[in-house]
């Protein structure tokens, strides 16, 4: 791993070059939004704004989740968002989530639209709606809540620390890579220490805290983030490894991990999700196939 010569910081740091590493076309010091752009609004009474990127995966799984159950008012319009070309800095999606994140969450059920931002934020939100997949008192409702937001607390470490540094930066830098796969394992042994002991994280039952964590660490662990499986030795977490097998084996996973996708298998890919059939109808290979 490569280092670079000793970086001496200013008394006042001043935005004057872009900082390098892939997403730097869109990284900026303020918020608000750079130009006019509404969002579309389909017929569904929930309007998702988002992408398939773990944090984008947690909101499609459980309204896939919902609807397995039956539940029809969790019918939902996915949305696709482009960050990587600044959409999330449009008009219309700083309305919805002033912080310019993905996934957005419109739900226009009642009266009055209501925006919810922050995945944990939409996880309850959905969960207490439809009365699922968050325990209603006692201690298993607190444990989940704190599984919630401890994966909203510590994939930060993952995402923006370890993923960054090994797979993004513009250049490798050893300290950083270090520092965050020493908290990237660690975060993983806690997970495997858990399940060890627990079918989920809240014991036997699933809930939104296996569906927030899932994405993130199910994904390392299966070697789908930043090509970093065997760098971090993530065979060694076998609790972590069945936990992760028994939730991707999911229907409602299988659906909801490909919406709003961009990248991999053309058949695991439905780049907008507007009907239940467009699983069967409109992922990326079914359509090149229709064109051809």
């Amino acid at each position: 791993m490569s280092t670079t010569s000793e970086y001496t910081p200013p008394k006042v740091w001043v935005w004057n070059k872009p900082n390098g590493g892939r997403f730097a076309n869109i990284n900026r010091p303020v918020a608000g939004p750079t130009h006019d752009k509404e969002l579309p609004v389909g017929k569904h009474p929930l309007q998702l704004y988002s992408l398939g990127t773990p944090n984008g995966q947690k909101v499609t799984i459980m309204l896939e989740e919902l609807l397995a159950l039956g539940h029809k008012g969790a019918e939902y319009d996915a949305w696709l968002i482009r960050i990587g070309e600044g959409e999330q800095f449009g008009s219309g999606f700083v309305a919805a989530n002033p912080n310019s994140k993905i996934p957005a969450l419109v739900d226009r059920s009642g009266p009055k639209p209501i925006r919810v931002f922050e995945t944990g934020a939409i996880l309850v939100w959905l969960a207490e709606k439809f009365g699922a997949f968050l325990p209603k008192d006692g201690e298993p409702r607190a444990e989940c809540l704190s599984w919630l937001f401890w994966q909203m607390g510590s994939a930060p470490y993952l995402g923006g620390g370890f993923g960054h540094f090994y797979a993004y930066a513009p250049a490798k830098f050893e300290y950083a890579i270090n520092r965050f796969a020493m908290e990237t394992k660690r975060q993983m042994d806690v997970l495997d220490r858990r399940l060890a002991e627990n079918q989920f994280l809240v014991g036997d039952e699933y809930t939104i805290a296996d569906i927030a964590v899932w994405p993130w660490y199910g994904g390392l662990a299966k070697g789908l983030l930043y090509g970093a499986g065997e760098f971090l030795s993530v065979g060694d977490y076998k609790n972590v490894q069945r936990w992760a097998d028994a939730i991707g084996a999911r229907p409602a996973v299988k659906r909801g991990r490909i919406v709003n996708r961009l990248q991999g298998d053309p058949a695991a890919q439905l780049r907008e999700r507007h009907d239940a059939s467009d699983f069967e109808l409109r992922t990326e290979d079914k359509l090149a196939a229709n064109k051809s």
